[in-house]
């Protein structure tokens, strides 16, 4: 009998790449580097986090750990983008959330429910006929991408601009000078579109998302120009990976868990705990970035100031320590410590849209076919490391019709 060799650890020189066996190596190598190294400094001198402890502690205190990390890591020559909340300590942080949440609200995303219904009908009539198709490119990627325009007032003759303007900003490779023009561009266009868009709604209210984003207020503050156009990027790039990847992970998931189908049909109230299970084990995102504002200690490892420290979602979504048999998939479990959507002050202000988009999703898919397959005959493509996005650029289905 062949000895199974174990599972590479830290002499390796980065992490293994999801794209190999979608996933498997990887998850064993986080598996090893929980146990074993708890945090890892890479050859680059990056610090890699992987317990569900610290990484919830790690989120949990923006004091010590900023997500400034544009400009802590460029000594304070380069600013993170005006209304990028993501890249914003408090108290800017606090004030900017405390605007958008007051137009970004629950309220807003329930009523979204008949056009999120509306549009993945459409998509989905436009498929019939055809009994094979890429979930990603016909279903997943567009759906969010036409909810988000529509949200902010979009015209439908724009939404192709969208599309193209979403997928170069998760697909380009930054790190290369053809994908460093291509990002720089993309960002260029989608800043002058949006800000058109703002100077409009300035001058005449209109019924969209931008116009109450422009005229929110809080204690005598607004939003200006350029913390509205961040908003709207931001929720442009974050809610399409975040719903797209979730689609196609949710449909991966139920070809593997051949069983479940047959259940979520007979009991719709099972989607819900079995969104949250796809998110816990196949979160949109394989980790968070922070930087410490002066020297700490990590797990028993000394982290200088304005190191790059990156939090494992993945892994801390799979940690023994706090989910019993973490691999196995089970819905229903207590899924409360999950942290797809991050934890703290910068929990995703999308989450809900993008669970209740799956929903409506699963429910019109299953409605509609009495049977749902990955088609083998093609092949699955996952997206590479350096995009931090744990899912399918595609997922070849195969589906009959009710």
């Amino acid at each position: 009998m062949t000895a199974v060799p174990a599972p590479a650890g830290p002499e390796i020189s980065a992490p293994p790449e999801v794209g190999l066996d979608g996933g498997a190596t990887l998850l064993a190598w986080l598996r090893r580097m929980r146990d074993e190294h708890p945090v890892w400094r890479d050859p680059e001198g990056r610090y890699h986090v992987f317990r569900h402890e610290d990484v919830q502690r790690i989120t949990a205190d923006p004091g010590t750990f900023s997500s400034d990390t544009v400009s802590r890591l460029s000594n304070g020559e380069r600013q993170p983008p005006g209304g990028t909340l993501l890249l914003l300590d408090p108290p800017r942080h606090g004030k900017l959330r405390r605007l958008v949440s007051k137009v970004f609200t629950a309220k807003m995303i329930s009523e979204l429910a008949p056009r999120i219904t509306e549009v993945a009908t459409d998509l989905l009539d436009g498929l019939d006929g055809s009994d094979r198709f890429d979930l990603v490119e016909a279903f997943a990627n567009p759906l969010p991408v036409i909810v988000i325009s529509s949200m902010l007032g979009v015209p439908p003759s724009d939404r192709p601009l969208f599309q193209v303007w979403a997928d170069n900003l998760l697909t380009v490779d930054w790190e290369t000078p053809d994908g460093a023009e291509v990002l720089g561009r993309t960002v260029q266009e989608l800043d002058a579109y949006l800000r058109g868009h703002v100077a409009e709604r300035r001058a005449r209210e209109h019924d969209d998302l931008m116009s109450l984003l422009v005229r929110a207020e809080v204690d005598g503050e607004r939003l200006n120009d350029e913390d509205v156009v961040s908003f709207a990027a931001l929720l442009l790039l974050a809610g399409h990976v975040t719903t797209a990847v979730l689609l196609g992970n949710m449909l991966l998931t139920l070809h593997q868990e051949r069983g479940l189908i047959g259940r979520l049909r007979e009991e719709p109230a099972e989607t819900a705990p079995f969104i949250e299970e796809v998110l816990r084990l196949r979160p949109p995102f394989l980790k968070v970035e922070r930087v410490p504002t002066s020297p700490v200690e990590i797990a028993g490892t000394k982290v200088p100031e304005n190191a790059m420290v990156y939090l494992w979602l993945l892994s801390a979504n799979r940690d023994e320590r706090v989910f019993a048999d973490p691999d196995r998939f089970l819905p229903g479990r207590s899924n409360a410590k999950q942290l797809a959507f991050g934890h703290g002050i910068h929990y995703c202000l999308g989450a809900p849209l993008a669970r209740m988009e799956g929903q409506i999703a699963l429910d019109l898919m299953l409605d509609r076919y009495a049977d749902i397959r990955v088609d083998h005959d093609s092949p699955l493509t996952y997206f590479d490391n350096r995009v931090n996005v744990f899912g399918l650029r595609q997922l070849p289905l195969t589906v009959r019709r009710n």
